[in-house]
């Protein structure tokens, strides 16, 4: 065989199999996603989106796998690098939610664990911050732990934690 006879060929078998497990894999992203993110995604043709609505509503495991190939053989007649595109953003949006989110949380549990820096800390990175209302729940905190409370304090710092990062995102 010669070197040209492989290019006509096109890709393998095993290619082919792969770039279409893919794309099935793409769509079961699609139908795991909620209603407000699958409306940012970019899907142009009408029978993908309703071969998704329809996946979402299937509750038998072996129709609702019967329906992901079907999405998958769609997904094979469109351009998918947009969607594909749009599900990255999304993942690294979460990501990037889900660290906001973790660095909060030590945040409250360093105020709450009774280091004064961090409320100094705190007040320093966000001036409109309020220093009184802050001790007052680490106070607050430190009661309920000692009457075994549930931690409602808790759950108030970290609200105002987070109003505080959003107001200042905005």
């Amino acid at each position: 065989m010669h070197d040209d006879d492989e290019e006509e060929l096109g890709p393998s078998k095993s290619a082919v199999k792969r770039e279409m497990t893919a794309l099935q894999k793409v769509g079961e992203q699609l139908v795991g996603l909620s209603e407000r993110e699958l409306a940012r995604m970019p899907i142009d043709d009408e029978n993908l989106a309703e071969a998704i609505a329809l996946a979402r509503r299937i509750k038998s495991n072996s129709g609702r796998r019967r329906q992901l190939q079907y999405i998958g053989k769609l997904m094979r007649g469109i351009d998918a690098s947009a969607i594909t595109a749009a599900l990255d953003e999304l993942h690294q949006q979460g990501q990037v939610e889900a660290k906001a989110f973790q660095e909060l949380e030590a945040l409250r549990e360093n105020i709450l664990g009774g280091d004064a820096g961090a409320i100094e800390t705190l007040v320093r990175d966000y001036p409109h911050a309020d220093r009184q209302q802050l001790r007052q729940l680490q106070r607050q905190h430190q009661k309920e732990q000692s009457a075994s409370k549930p931690p409602v304090a808790s759950r108030k710092l970290f609200k105002y934690l987070r109003q505080l990062t959003e107001s200042d995102d905005n």
